[in-house]
């Protein structure tokens, strides 16, 4: 288990780090320039192997965790982040989403955790799905799937409350406990489907909503070509793009480079993916020149140990 959850906090910041220097970055122009291995400064003008937000949120969240679960710890955690740079790369924030900016606002400002993420339509940004990776090693010996929905629930809207927001992190959740018992990823991802969408139908969510994760829930997306796929900030672009940089690649390397080289919302997407990824083929199979340039690599490691003797195991 200590080999898929480093796998898990590794792969995302390691992807993450690839991510940062090209963010708002097209396809096209990353077509011409394609990012095989770190780089140095580029958008944020940080040093090679900075992770971004993403990733310090992710280890907020297993900081928070690893004390056991505990929302106002949680939400505390983030504040810290937010205010002094606590699990910054470099101890600074040097980006943030807007919705996260403001959901973290209302909680110094005593707004309750449970109410403090933006429940509106245009606050569905990818800024609770890329942090949310921790819950599926937290989860995994939950055996109810509306406990599991309800903590998902809970640590999305720390940040983002809407339902689109909370299902996207459900789904993806859902998919990474499944990985954890099986490496074989198809079989992983039409269990998820069948499992999520018969829950979707026995708590009557809104069909309007649920539809909108047809191509996540109903078709299989491995089958889509590149150019069906976004990579935009938006939620639902990077859920299915993760899966589907997950489900067409066969290594870790080949599943963060392409999605690092989709363009846009870059860090977040390998990010995002790179959390699967990195479970899926294990610590040991991150190249291991990525390992050493990363930030931080000795305190995410100790991170990792701490969070496996409490909610990993």
């Amino acid at each position: 288990m200590i080999d898929q959850i480093k796998g898990g906090f590794f792969g995302a910041a390691v992807g993450d780090a690839l991510g940062v220097p090209v963010e708002f970055s097209s396809r096209t122009a990353l077509s011409y320039n394609p990012v095989v291995s770190m780089r140095g400064y580029g958008v944020w003008h940080q040093p090679a192997g900075t992770f971004s937000d993403d990733s310090s949120l992710l280890f907020c969240t297993a900081e928070s965790l690893s004390k056991g679960f505990d929302i106002a710890d949680m939400a505390s955690t983030f504040i810290r982040w937010y205010k002094e740079g606590y699990w910054g790369a470099h101890n600074v924030v040097f980006d943030i989403g807007n919705a996260t900016r403001n959901s973290l606002n209302r909680l110094i400002s005593g707004t309750n955790p449970t109410l403090a993420g933006g429940m509106m339509e245009h606050d569905n940004g990818n800024g609770s799905l890329m942090r949310i990776l921790p819950l599926v090693f937290h989860l995994k010996n939950e055996p109810s799937i509306e406990e599991r929905y309800r903590i998902v629930k809970l640590v999305s809207g720390l940040t983002h409350g809407h339902f689109r927001s909370v299902f996207a992190c459900f789904i993806y959740v859902e998919f990474g406990i499944r990985l954890l018992a099986n490496m074989d990823v198809v079989a992983v991802y039409k269990q998820m489907q069948d499992s999520v969408n018969a829950f979707a139908k026995a708590k009557a969510f809104s069909s309007t909503e649920v539809a909108l994760f047809d191509k996540v829930l109903q078709q299989d997306i491995s089958l889509c070509r590149e150019d069906e796929i976004g990579s935009s900030g938006y939620v639902i672009d990077t859920l299915e793009s993760s899966l589907w940089c997950l489900l067409t690649s066969s290594s870790y390397q080949e599943c963060v480079l392409k999605a690092v080289n989709l363009g846009e919302d870059t860090d977040t997407t390998a990010t995002v993916a790179g959390g699967l990824a990195g479970i899926l083929y294990g610590y040991s199979h991150i190249p291991a020149e990525w390992l050493q340039t990363l930030v931080k690599h000795q305190e995410i490691n100790e991170l990792a140990e701490r969070f496996a003797q409490k909610a990993g195991n």
